[in-house]
């Protein structure tokens, strides 16, 4: 059965619903012929209308009766010429890269390959149909009641960010209705919101809920994958965490799921992989672009187009270079702002999207349109500034609106409290904002997006209890992971019933935290950090889709401690807008007198010598933040005053005595918190001139009355 096919627009690009039907509009350069091939729920496919208009390379058609819900998916015919970068194949079924809905999975027993993979040989040509093991695309209703919608717009200095996954969040919480659990509709709970509430959180952000396939070898081995770092669609929200069905009922659950975060106050940032999809490389998979227009679409080697460039590590990296991959993910992110209503994006290996044949660009036609976007200039955009290419890490030299996943913070953090010497000056830069990275270029703290963990690597529990890591479950032979083989002298590997060890995990564990809150930039909690969640020193998790890295919402008393001591901290920041500046620290002038945001003290009350910040022995400092010179103002003209602080931190492991300096207001030092103090850390106490802080401790204080 042929049906009837009149011959619409070619934008917008995707299948759009109309009065009379469907319009289809697919862009291929290279290709000779497009057909759009219809599918029954069981997966039987009952008819083709060939797409015969062809506009600016988009071959363009709408075919009669064709209704939201209707699966579908392209046929493209063009040269099998591997040597010059050609994959079409007629054959294979593909999916549509702007396909807002998707259902089924990919199954590697099928011929979803477009070569003979008997043979080993990517460019001898197979004629056998895929259809059977490809997803299929689904036509979607956009209509969604967003009334009374109100986007937090939460400023970036002002966020508390919580990185979790849609499935691991909910998916082993009993206060969640079984049939929620580990779904958007999970994540909107009740339970789940009033959770994020109580900790504090503004933004939840989100690992890859693009719809992602499951890699062969991860189905060969019965695991899957449970980051989804592995992307057939930019557009189609993950059917696998849909509740309510993957027929199109997914994108109205995700909708759903961001209007309650929003009436709750949370916003929602996707971590996004633009980077590279799941088809790999020359032996990978044919699904989607592969077969629709490989040269548009992927980075090939100069020289040698059959062979894909990777700087990703995944086989292939898209050519954002191109003008109409670029548009496709600008057309992406905008229809996640327009249509879902998302706050923000974390760029996954964000180099990759500025390369060029020569390296890493600054001034990328990826930054100049998103710099130019209406639309994009308002939402939150994070970096992860770095991919595996030469000259990839680029933390620092992301342009402005970008904010960027701080790795010198992590690293500087994780050896200072590890008892690493000569860190004091990088680390005073870290927890003020890394000004040495930021200010030059007319960014001001919150583009540092602090971090101890994240979902690559150790959980923050872990970090403390292992010295190796322990992926045995990933099959791989552990060479995996962003981190282990670190040793940090904690006494014993893993869980231990010896209390002195224990004691001391939750301690660091606690000067992490502390450190994370109260640093200036925006900190990013990894979920369940909180909570010590523990991956059983698995720090790479992306297989794990299981009880390894599903969060335990179990809480004995040490964890339930822990989650209660992280909502405290986060109010704490919370509440002081000292501990947030919306700028850089400075000197300035008052009453013609020399004022300082930020002073620096050694153990005995002094200014800390210059001579001493690169004395490798010394790993005790204080420092204190003069709550009396924000130097913003409020809806009133008024300056804004706060209390000041005044932190002090040893990394050593015994405890060393400090005088504490004079505070600002001429008032006693309060203490707020005491991360050795394990029973009531944030007592507070009027402090005299001098004061023990424990080995590997902090101790906070503020200026004022009890």
């Amino acid at each position: 059965m042929r049906r009837t096919v009149l011959p619409g627009r070619p934008y917008p690009l995707g299948a759009t619903p109309r009065t009379k039907g469907t319009n289809f509009a697919l862009f291929s350069e290279n290709a000779t012929a497009v057909e759009v091939c219809f599918f029954d729920e069981e997966g039987n496919e009952t008819d083709c209308a060939s797409l015969t208009e062809r506009t600016a390379f988009v071959w363009h058609g709408l075919v009669r009766d064709i209704k939201p819900g209707q699966r579908y998916g392209y046929r493209v015919d063009g040269p099998w010429e591997p040597q010059s970068g050609h994959r079409f194949n007629k054959h294979k079924l593909l999916v549509d890269p702007y396909a807002k809905a998707i259902t089924g999975e990919v199954d590697y027993k099928q011929p979803i390959f477009p070569y003979d993979v008997t043979s080993g040989d990517d460019t001898k040509f197979d004629e056998q149909d895929s259809a059977a093991g490809v997803p299929k695309s689904i036509v979607v209703d956009p209509k969604f009641d967003w009334t009374g919608d109100c986007p937090p717009d939460t400023q970036l200095a002002d966020s508390v960010i919580y990185e979790i996954s849609v499935r691991g969040f909910s998916e082993r919480n009993d206060f969640v209705p079984k049939e929620l659990r580990g779904t958007y509709a999970g994540l909107a709970s009740e339970a789940s919101i009033k959770y994020l509430k109580q900790l504090g959180i503004t933004a939840v952000e989100l690992l890859p809920v693009h719809h992602f396939i499951d890699e062969g070898h991860l189905v060969d081995r019965g695991l899957h994958d449970y980051w989804g770092y592995n992307t057939l669609s930019y557009f189609a929200p993950m059917a696998r965490f849909s509740s309510s069905g993957t027929a199109g009922e997914q994108v109205r659950e995700f909708k759903e799921m961001v209007k309650t975060l929003h009436q709750a106050g949370i916003e929602v940032i996707l971590d996004v992989v633009y980077n590279h999809t799941c088809e790999g490389n020359q032996m990978g998979p044919v699904l989607s672009m592969k077969g629709i227009d490989n040269v548009t679409y992927y980075r090939r080697v100069p020289g040698d187009a059959r062979h894909y460039m990777d700087y990703t590590g995944t086989g292939n990296t898209l050519n954002v270079s191109n003008p109409q991959v670029l548009k496709l993910v600008m057309d992406s992110l905008r229809y996640w702002v327009t249509e879902m209503h998302v706050d923000g994006f974390r760029f996954d290996l964000a180099s990759t999207l500025a390369r060029d044949e020569e390296g890493v660009q600054k001034l990328s036609s990826f930054f100049t349109v998103i710099h130019q976007d209406p639309v994009l200039q308002t939402v939150k955009l994070i970096a992860e500034p770095w991919d595996v290419g030469a000259g990839g890490y680029q933390v620092g030299n992301f342009p402005v609106l970008w904010a960027e996943w701080n790795g010198k913070y992590r690293d500087t953090v994780r050896r200072f409290w590890k008892g690493d010497s000569g860190l004091l000056s990088d680390f005073a830069y870290r927890i003020t904002g890394s000004s040495d990275l930021y200010q030059s270029d007319g960014r001001k703290p919150n583009a540092s997006i602090n971090f101890i963990t994240a979902h690559d690597g150790f959980t923050l529990c872990d970090l403390v209890s292992y010295n190796e890591k322990h992926n045995e479950n990933n099959g791989d032979n552990t060479p995996d992971g962003a981190d282990g083989n670190d040793s940090w002298n904690m006494g014993a590997e893993g869980p231990t019933d010896d209390p002195a060890i224990n004691e001391l995990r939750e301690r660091q564990t606690r000067n992490f935290l502390t450190t994370l809150i109260l640093s200036q930039g925006v900190p990013m909690l990894c979920g369940g950090d909180e909570v010590a969640r523990s991956q059983r020193g698995n720090n790479n998790g992306y297989c794990q889709d299981n009880e390894i890295t599903w969060y335990d919402w179990k809480l004995d008393p040490p964890r339930q401690r822990l989650m209660e001591f992280t909502g405290k901290l986060v109010k704490l920041r919370c509440k002081h807008p000292n501990l947030r500046r919306h700028k850089f620290f400075q000197d300035r002038t008052v009453r013609g007198s020399v004022v300082h945001d930020i002073a620096w003290f050694g153990t005995d009350g002094n200014e800390f010598p210059d001579g001493d910040w690169e004395a490798g022995w010394k790993n005790s400092l204080a420092f204190l933040l003069n709550g009396k010179t924000l130097g913003t103002v409020n809806g009133d003209g008024q300056p804004i005053t706060d209390d000041s602080f005044l932190l002090m931190v040893n990394a050593a492991a015994e405890g060393v005595e400090f005088t504490l300096p004079k505070a600002p207001a001429e008032t006693p030092w309060i203490q707020v918190l005491d991360t050795q103090n394990i029973d009531d850390p944030f007592a507070e106490q009027e402090i005299a001139d001098k004061v023990i802080v424990g080995g590997r401790s902090m101790r906070v204080f503020r200026d004022g009355k009890v």
